[in-house]
């Protein structure tokens, strides 16, 4: 059976590796603007800048944009795209109606701006952001420019944000200072949109268990100015408030973790409910609705990393932590019936729980992980989990299965054991289904009933061998 149209985590392709996203409505569509990972890469953003865009009435449908920048036409593109990879973009739309792409390229040190008539057109190189005696920014001795965020207000005036505060990675900063007091703050002449007229000045490092890293975004709701950032712990998105856009701000909380880290009981990355590494994003409203865009890991690596969003809510100006889902966007829970990949899980560890990734070095032995087949590509068969072994737990979350009456799952491997179905990850199992091994694909069956119109379901492994989890499937 193929089920309706839902929005599902991640909301791109399964083979489409996008990661910090900015979200923006343009008309009547929502543009995602990111970097762009290639699968198995050996660092992060070696792809050229793409663009997807949706409706805002239907967010199940993203259209893929095709390539909107590469990075041969920025005139310092020289060397390897693993030094030099198109990183970390945000846009903005000028006075005169043109759309800048606010970017970072590798180590140059430098941000820099491409301009389009459309919002996900052909973009051309316009130039650096730069001082009034055209030096650019980052070339006077200040901390390493890194992740442009760019806003403009309601008067009119330009804002530029960046800012990176990791101090051991001599692959980026490249000799020159991290950010130690926090991100910069430049004004900017909206007349060139490129010229600086006033700063840098800092906003301040936040909190000592949430210190700033990198990952500039900045929102404005109802007067106040929402500063959203990676902090130190890398996995998380926080944001800091404050009545003025370039002074005054003040911590706020967690946005989202893509380790859950920060919910109830989960209080370090020791029990993340996923292999974590960095993450980046920002907040889009869609009338009041709110959502925070951010991205997950995959193929047991950093550079590897998928878009994902979540609604989140926003009360009294504060916002709540969200979970991570795997009907991030739907609006409600996904329906009790129908056939799901795996890739939608929105928890995955092994017995022996999880870890913070590296960029190289790939964790091994009985660790369950989202991979796919083949190359870096543009079409094919979607993710699944891989090395589902002893004690592997997948959870996907949320299901309307008031009508559930039978689920399967398909498994390829070698080994014999049960999956087991729970509703909690403590709780008691709600089905138990045999598995053994074969050769090819197959679907496992058992019952499962009673359960409610929005359930978790947690898939765990118990037994010898391991299986390739492709998908499962509710039938009512």
């Amino acid at each position: 059976m193929t089920i309706k149209k839902q929005v599902f985590n991640p909301y791109l392709p399964s083979y489409e590796y996008i990661p910090d996203a900015e979200p923006y409505v343009f008309g009547d569509r929502v543009y995602i603007y990111g970097s762009h990972d290639l699968f198995n890469a050996p660092t992060f953003c070696m792809g050229d800048y793409v663009c997807y865009s949706a409706d805002v009435n239907d967010l199940s449908s993203f259209r893929f944009e095709g390539v909107i920048y590469k990075r041969e036409q920025d005139p310092s593109a020289v060397g390897s795209r693993l030094l030099n990879g198109l990183a970390a973009p945000d846009v903005q739309v000028g006075p005169d109606g043109r759309y800048y792409l606010y970017y970072f390229m590798g180590g140059t040190g430098k941000i820099s701006v491409a301009v389009c008539d459309e919002p996900a057109g052909s973009y051309e190189f316009y130039g650096d952001v730069h001082y009034a005696d055209g030096v650019p920014i980052g070339k006077k001795g200040e901390p390493f420019q890194f992740d442009p965020a760019i806003f403009m207000d309601d008067d009119g005036r330009l804002y530029l944000y960046t800012g990176f505060a990791l101090t051991d990675n001599p692959l980026l900063l490249r000799g020159q200072k991290p950010t130690l007091k926090g991100p910069m703050c430049f004004e900017l002449d909206p007349s060139d949109m490129c010229t600086v007229v006033k700063g840098p000045v800092y906003l301040g490092a936040g909190p000592d268990d949430h210190l700033f890293l990198e990952a500039s975004s900045l929102r404005k709701y109802d007067g106040k100015y929402y500063f959203i950032y990676s902090s130190k712990q890398s996995h998380e998105l926080c944001y800091a408030v404050s009545d003025k856009p370039d002074r005054d701000f003040t911590f706020g909380g967690i946005l989202v973790s893509n380790g859950d880290i920060g919910l109830p009981g989960i209080t370090d990355v020791r029990h993340a409910r996923n292999d974590t590494g960095n993450t980046h994003g920002s907040i889009l409203k869609l009338k009041d609705r709110y959502f925070i865009f951010y991205h997950r890991q995959t193929n047991r690596k950093q550079s590897s990393r998928q878009a994902c969003a979540e609604e989140i809510r926003f009360e009294n100006g504060r916002f709540i932590q969200a979970e991570m889902t795997s009907c991030g966007m739907n609006g409600e829970p996904l329906m009790g019936e129908g056939y799901y990949s795996t890739y939608i899980c929105c928890n995955l560890y092994g017995k022996s729980g999880t870890r913070f990734l590296s960029m190289l070095k790939r964790p091994r032995g009985n660790v369950p992980y989202l991979t796919q087949d083949g190359r870096d590509r543009e079409s094919g068969s979607p993710q699944y989990i891989a090395n589902f072994c002893d004690g592997s737990v997948a959870g996907f979350k949320y299901f309307n299965t008031v009508n559930t009456k039978r689920v399967s799952v398909r498994m390829k491997g070698h080994g014999k054991g049960q999956v087991f179905i729970k509703t909690s990850e403590e709780g008691e199992p709600v089905a138990k289904i045999e598995i053994c091994s074969c050769r090819e694909e197959r679907d496992f069956m058992t019952d499962i009933s009673g359960l409610s119109s929005h359930e978790a379901l947690y898939f765990t492994y118990k037994g010898t061998g391991r299986f390739r989890f492709t998908g499962f499937t509710l039938y009512e």
